[in-house]
C-alpha cells in the first residue's frame, strides 16, 4: 500500500530511503569517529612535541633529526595514537556495529540499529559507559603502533628534508614525507591489524570468553610458532595500499589547512 506524499514527508529517513539512510548512517558514523581519533591524536602529539618535550631554537622547526629528539618523537607519537584511540573508541565501536548492519541484512538477520543515535542508546543501555570501550585494549595497541609509524615519520622525514637537502616546506617534501609515513605506519600496524582481527573473529562461550586466545600476547606467539613471523604480515599489500593514498590525502589536506588558518607548517 502506497503512502500519500504528505505523510511520506513525515515518515523517518530510514523507512522513505532505507538503502541510502544506512549508507549515509554508516557514513556518518566513520566520519565523526575519524574526526575525534584524528582530532585527540594530532592535540596530543603537538601538545607533547611542543610543550612536555620542549622546542629547540628554531621555533619553525621544532624537531631536529638527532636520536634523542626521534626518541622523544617516537613515545609523542605512541602516545598520541593511545589518547586519540581511546577518546575514539565509543564512536568506532558504533561505526564497525554500523557497518555490519549490510552483513545482517544479506544473511536475513534482523536489524539491531534504526540509526546512529539508536546505536549509541542500545550499547549504553545493554553495556552501560563502559561497554562504550569494548575493545579498547587491542584497538589502542594498533593505534600506538600505527601512528608511531605515522607521525614520527611524517615529522622526522619532513624536517630531515627540509634542514638537509635544497627541498622547501612545500607540497613536494609534504608528499614525500607522507608517502614515507604511510609505509612505515603500514609496517608496524599490519602485525596489529592481523591479531586484532583473530581475536575479534574466534569463537566464543556463552559468557563471551575466547575460546582460541587468551589475550593479545596468545594470540601473536600462537600465530609465530606455529605459523612463522611472516604470517603476521598477511594482507600487507592491501593495508599499504590503503594506508598510503590516506596518509597522503591526510597530511596534504592538515598542512594546507594550517597554512590558510596562518599557523606553522607542522
Amino acid at each position: 500500500m502506497s503512502v500519500p506524499e504528505d505523510e511520506e514527508r513525515l515518515l523517518p529517513l530510514a523507512q522513505r530511503w532505507p538503502r541510502a539512510s544506512k549508507f549515509l548512517l554508516s557514513g556518518c558514523a566513520a566520519t565523526v569517529a575519524e574526526l575525534v581519533y584524528s582530532g585527540g591524536r594530532m592535540v596530543t602529539y603537538e601538545h607533547l612535541r611542543e610543550v612536555v618535550f620542549g622546542k629547540t631554537e628554531d621555533k619553525h622547526y621544532p624537531l631536529c633529526v638527532s636520536p634523542f629528539i626521534i626518541r622523544k618523537s617516537v613515545i609523542g607519537g605512541m602516545m598520541a595514537g593511545v589518547v586519540g584511540q581511546f577518546l575514539a573508541n565509543p564512536t568506532d565501536l558504533v561505526k564497525v556495529q554500523m557497518q555490519m548492519e549490510g552483513k545482517r541484512k544479506l544473511e536475513g538477520k534482523p536489524l539491531r540499529f534504526r540509526g546512529v543515535h539508536h546505536a549509541f542508546a542500545k550499547i549504553l543501555a545493554e553495556g552501560g559507559v563502559r561497554g562504550l570501550w569494548a575493545g579498547w585494549v587491542p584497538n589502542i595497541q594498533r593505534a600506538a603502533l600505527v601512528n608511531m609509524g605515522d607521525l614520527t615519520t611524517y615529522d622526522t622525514v619532513k624536517h630531515y628534508l627540509v634542514l638537509n637537502t635544497p627541498l622547501e616546506d612545500n607540497i613536494m617534501t609534504h608528499g614525500l614525507s607522507s608517502f614515507c609515513s604511510g609505509l612505515v605506519a603500514s609496517i608496524l600496524g599490519t602485525p596489529a591489524d592481523v591479531i586484532k582481527s583473530r581475536i575479534m573473529n574466534q569463537p566464543r562461550d556463552k559468557q563471551g570468553r575466547g575460546l582460541l586466545y587468551k589475550s593479545s600476547t596468545d594470540c601473536l606467539i600462537q600465530a609465530v610458532q606455529g605459523e612463522g613471523f611472516m604470517s603476521l604480515y598477511k594482507g600487507f599489500l592491501p593495508s599499504w595500499l590503503r594506508m598510503t593514498p590516506w596518509s597522503l590525502v591526510f597530511w596534504l589536506t592538515y598542512e594546507k589547512i594550517r597554512e590558510m588558518s596562518g599557523v606553522s607548517p607542522f
